[in-house]
Formats: C-alpha cells, sequence, structure tokens
C-alpha cells in the first residue's frame, strides 16, 4: 500500500504550485490594467502623463472678463464709450512627446479681439504652434509659430501683468508673433547671467501663406548682473516671488522685417505697397522685496512710411517712438498699488496724420492665487496732442477686469 503521508506531501506541492502560479496570472494581469491607466498632476493646469513616459499633455484655460467706460473729454465727464467684453479667452496645451527633450506648446483663442479678425478679416484662432527641442539646460531650438523676442512686455504673458492691459507703447510698436525658426540660449560668465534669443521669421505675421515678400530677422539679448529672478520672476510683472535680495534685467532688441506688407510688420492692415521695417527695443527691470520698477523705450523707422492705392487712399507704416515707465509695490496681503506713464510719439513724417499721446495711470490689483485668479482696475487719463497744434484733448478711462484661470 502507499504510504498516506507521502500522498498528502504530493497533493500539497501540487496544491502550492497552482496556487503559485494563480497569483502570477493575478498579479501580472493587475499590472496589466493598471499599465493602462495615465498618471494625472495637479500644478500648472491639468496634466496628463502616459503610462510607459513617452507622452505628456498639459491642459490650462484663463480668461479676461472686462468691464470699463471713456468720457468724452476731460471736462465733459458723460460717457462716450462702454467696454463690457471677454478680453481674452484661451486654450494652451504643452508638454512633450517620446523624450522630455521634444517639447511642444499650442494656444488657440476664441474673442474677436484676440483673433485679429477685424486686421485679417477671417478668425485668426491658432496663437502658439511650436514644437522646440532641448539639446541642455543652455539651449533649445524651436519651429512654428510664437511671439517673436521683442520688447520685455510683449514677451511677458497677457496673463501675468500688473494692469488689465499693456501699454500704448506696447501696441503701437510691438512686433508679435510670426512663423519660423527660433534660438534660445542662456548661461552665466562667472555671475553674469545672460540670455541670448534669436528668430528667422516669414514676417507676416499669424497664419499667412507662404511668401518671396522677405523674411523677418529678430534678436534680443538680456543681462542679469545680479542674479537670476525668483520662479522667473523676469517674466511676469510684480514682484510676486518678493526678491530677498535686488534682481536686475537689461535687454535689447532689433527687428528687420524686410517687404513688410502690413502696417505694424507682423500686425495691423495692409499696406498698398511693401516697406522695409526696423524696430528698435531696450527696457530696464527691477524688482526688491515687493517692489518692481520696468520701463521700455521702442523706435520704429520705415523708409516713405505713407503707401497710396490708386484711388488715393492712404495706409502707412507708423514710424517714431515711444517710452513707458511702469512701478509698484506689493503688500503682505497681495495687494498692489502700480503707476505707469506711457507716450507715444511719431515722426514728422506723420506729422498729419498721428497725434502724441500720452497716458497716465494709476492701478490696484488683488491677487487671489497668484496672476492666476486676480482682480484688476484702473483709472487713466490719456492726453491726446497734434503736433501741428496747441489744442489737447483729454478724457478718462476707467477699467476693472477679473482674470480667471489655471
Amino acid at each position: 500500500m502507499p504510504c498516506p503521508n507521502k500522498s498528502l506531501s504530493q497533493v500539497s506541492k501540487t496544491l502550492l504550485a497552482l496556487t503559485f502560479l494563480g497569483l502570477i496570472f493575478h498579479f501580472n494581469g493587475f499590472s496589466q490594467t493598471q499599465s493602462t491607466i495615465p498618471y494625472f498632476t495637479y500644478g500648472k493646469g491639468l496634466g496628463i502623463t502616459s503610462p510607459d513616459s513617452l507622452f505628456q499633455l498639459n491642459i490650462r484655460f484663463r480668461m479676461q472678463n472686462r468691464l470699463g467706460l471713456r468720457t468724452k473729454s476731460e471736462s465733459n465727464l458723460d460717457i462716450s464709450e462702454v467696454e463690457a467684453r471677454i478680453r481674452r479667452l484661451r486654450l494652451r496645451f504643452d508638454g512633450f512627446v517620446y523624450t522630455k527633450k521634444l517639447n511642444y506648446v499650442i494656444q488657440l483663442a476664441f474673442t474677436r479681439s484676440d483673433m485679429d479678425y477685424d486686421d485679417t478679416g477671417f478668425p485668426n484662432v491658432v496663437r502658439d504652434a511650436m514644437v522646440l527641442y532641448n539639446f541642455n539646460k543652455h539651449f533649445t531650438i524651436g519651429l512654428g509659430q510664437t511671439k517673436l523676442p521683442g520688447n520685455r512686455q510683449r514677451v511677458n504673458s497677457s496673463g501675468d501683468l500688473q494692469l488689465p492691459d499693456r501699454s500704448i507703447v506696447n501696441s503701437t510698436f510691438n512686433i508679435d508673433r510670426d512663423f519660423g525658426l527660433q534660438l534660445y540660449y542662456n548661461n552665466s560668465i562667472s555671475s553674469l547671467y545672460y540670455v541670448l534669443r534669436g528668430a528667422i521669421s516669414s514676417g507676416e505675421g499669424r497664419n499667412f501663406n507662404s511668401s518671396d515678400r522677405g523674411l523677418a530677422y529678430t534678436g534680443r539679448i538680456e543681462f542679469l548682473p545680479l542674479g537670476t529672478f525668483t520662479n522667473n520672476g523676469d517674466y511676469f510683472e510684480g514682484d510676486l516671488a518678493r526678491e530677498s535680495k535686488p534682481k536686475v534685467s537689461l535687454g535689447l532688441s532689433y527687428s528687420n522685417n524686410q517687404n513688410a506688407i502690413r502696417t505694424g510688420g507682423q500686425l495691423g492692415k495692409f499696406l498698398f505697397a511693401p516697406r522695409d521695417i526696423q524696430t528698435y527695443m531696450a527696457d530696464f527691470l527691477f524688482k526688491y522685496n515687493g517692489w518692481a520698477f520696468a520701463s521700455e523705450f521702442i523706435k520704429r523707422n520705415a523708409n516713405d512710411p505713407i503707401t497710396v492705392n490708386d484711388a488715393g487712399e492712404q495706409r502707412h507704416v507708423y514710424v517714431g517712438h515711444g517710452e513707458n515707465y511702469q512701478g509698484s509695490y506689493l503688500f503682505k496681503n497681495n495687494f498692489e498699488v502700480i503707476g505707469r506713464y506711457s507716450r507715444v510719439k511719431p515722426d514728422e513724417d506723420l506729422i498729419e496724420i498721428e497725434e502724441i499721446v500720452e497716458q497716465y495711470t494709476l492701478g490696484f490689483t488683488k491677487y487671489l492665487r497668484g496672476h492666476r485668479v486676480k482682480l484688476q482696475s484702473e483709472l487713466t487719463y490719456e492726453n491726446n496732442n497734434w503736433l501741428n497744434d496747441t489744442e489737447d484733448t483729454g478724457s478718462y478711462i476707467v477699467r476693472f477686469q477679473i482674470e480667471f484661470g489655471i
């Protein structure tokens, strides 16, 4: 007769083996199920990373809801204009594909003023569509459509402004966005940090078909003699980081747009004949312990800036210069007081067409969650003066805006 203990031992071993195999299949199936679930992060927007970490998508949105009014004159306070609109409504996607070195940025706009509709005649939804490759922490190359390396206030996001909008200097002279090749390089020589940016672009602005009218060449250099800013504080307005030591940035930019076909180069209505446009930009930024001061100077040149069609209609490149000075203090309760002075002046070629414009602005901002959620207001006095006339005309502008986003 067989030994009962031996049979029992064989049965036990068989059951143990089957149990072990079952557990292997169970955990293998469980791990496969788990591997199909993406990873979610909640920092700057909603982040989604694929299980194999070969793809990442970050989703953000923001909107600016604005109320404003303008008086008929400085002495007649009757309302001449009411502004009640969604100033900006944008959706942004960014992340990487296959490797963290290969990045992309997409930004879409959905309001009329944000789509350049009045100048182009079609809804220009795409603001940014850029593919970037990071060779290392110092050097990046990108191809696509995005902001050119122009003046500091334009390089800053419109969601990172202290006041409801940028200055009249920026709106008159900035070079905005274009499609092309861009290079970014940052490094330091001893304790002197610097940033180099360059672009070769179409010169036609956002979402235009290819042409042989000429290219635009843009370059920018920034010097940071006292070290880098906290949390990239040189790219948002106000000292929200409360720099513990003084920080300074000096910036110089130059753009040469050859055979430009729009009044502002990459922006504006279409000229009746192409013109070469040169834009020179210089800016300064200081931040320390809640205090912030920024200034800009921009000069634009173009030979024979006035163009005329067969019917005698005129369109011109705004040649002249502008200056902007902006200072602020952020209290510890995240309430900020801002003052700004801006001035644009045309060259003598436009003395009969354009006027000198000055703005004096006092603003108040309450940050609820940094620049992502904030309440903004401003009171502006605007003075308009023709170069060939001694009579000034002024008016008051009041604005209130809610910035809301993730």
